[in-house]
């Protein structure tokens, strides 16, 4: 069993609220949390057919049977059963009663903010970081982390990385996609999705992956934002101000699973990565998703965002902290350049509110370079 770090904000909340709601990718772990955290309260899967049917006939016959505390799994199908829910918790007035998970977040946030604002505590839950796997004893080069990734399933299976991403893909397209989105030309979509993954870590021109596509632009749109609403992708914004200068405010794309991202690119081996054109793309996919995973396992939301000026000055990552804004830039080089540090510096020179400026790359940490903090990748989560 990998101890997962949103265990203890699980419980805090859990003790706060009648509900707790955990969402995030499929696969990402959700029921295992659920059921390791709260081992005392009931298990019912509401994807099982026999459950999804007394749900779906007889709402209030179904909670009489699993009173509280129960874990309800794959609440997205059945979201009418959040009305009932509210209705029970409101009676019974005291924590602890139901943990709630589900993979679609449109769903469920629907569903949410009718009938449970403020009765839930919510929870994102991604792929493992490489810290709780760390933890348990898994070492892996900077290559191995971003073809295999770090899907859980990944790691109590014999599953290869090859035929997870294959059959994760498959599922995905053919149920969630389905499901949030009228999908007729499935193809079309697939084509999209991997010309996406070849645009992993840019900045986002919708004009010119709806041509390559064969799609119009709001069809593209209209993708993104269901890709973005099943957690396949994560949409980072622009951070602008009147700085002085012209900063891009189009977005860039990662994917939640570098794994999926370089399976998507046809990368088939750790081998394959180094050499491959996007292996810096990759590279800084994987450091965006180890500070999200970790600030989402805290409990906290996202808010980071990256700075592009048009003259091509960019900050990979940007927090807002206490006022100020850290900067960070990703390199997947494993030998320190000062040049490597070059953008962050100018960076700062313009904005004056400017916190801490770091370097995260594949090398040890060796403390302040340039007035800069060196990070290696593994431990960028944890700054």
């Amino acid at each position: 069993m990998i101890k997962r770090e949103m265990a203890a904000k699980a419980r805090e909340l859990w003790s706060k609220y009648p509900v707790l709601t955990l969402t995030g990718p499929r696969q990402s772990g959700k029921t295992t949390l659920a059921r390791s955290v709260f081992p005392d309260a009931e298990y019912v899967n509401l994807e099982d057919p026999e459950m999804h049917a007394l749900a779906l006939s007889d709402m209030r016959e179904f909670l009489r049977r699993h009173p509280a505390p129960a874990v309800f799994d794959e609440v997205q199908y059945v979201p009418e059963l959040l009305r009932y829910v509210q209705a029970a918790v409101d009676e019974a007035r005291s924590p602890a009663q139901y943990v709630l998970t589900g993979s679609h977040q449109p769903a469920l946030r629907a569903a949410i903010g009718e009938s449970l604002a403020g009765r839930t505590g919510l929870l994102e839950l991604m792929p493992l970081t490489i810290g709780e796997l760390a933890a348990v004893g898994v070492e892996k080069s900077r290559d191995e982390w971003i073809f295999e990734g770090f899907m859980p399933r990944l790691y109590d299976s014999a599953l290869l990385p090859t035929e997870l991403y294959r059959d994760y893909f498959r599922t995905y397209v053919e149920r969630d996609v389905r499901q949030l989105a009228n999908l007729r030309r499935l193809a079309a979509f697939e084509t999209f999705v991997r010309l996406l993954a070849g645009r992993v870590g840019q900045v986002l021109n919708v004009n010119a992956l709806s041509d390559d596509a064969g799609v119009s632009v709001p069809t593209v749109k209209e993708w993104l934002s269901v890709m973005e609403a099943s957690y396949v992708i994560y949409v980072m914004r622009p951070y602008y101000r009147n700085f002085g200068k012209r900063f891009i405010k189009s977005p860039k794309v990662y994917f939640t699973e570098t794994g999926l991202a370089s399976y998507l690119l046809g990368i088939r081996s750790p081998e394959q990565v180094a050499n491959h054109p996007l292996m810096g793309n990759l590279f800084e996919n994987m450091a965006v998703m180890e500070i999200l995973k970790r600030r989402l396992n805290r409990g906290d939301g996202p808010d980071m965002y990256f700075m592009r000026t048009s003259s091509g000055l960019e900050a990979d990552i940007v927090v807002e902290n206490g006022g100020r804004l850290d900067l960070y830039e990703v390199k997947a080089s494993s030998t320190f350049r000062p040049d490597m540090t070059a953008n962050l510096r100018r960076m700062a020179e313009f904005i004056p509110d400017v916190g801490r400026l770091a370097l995260v790359y594949s090398g040890r940490a060796s403390g302040i370079q340039d007035g800069v903090d060196t990070v290696n990748f593994a431990d960028v989560g944890e700054v």
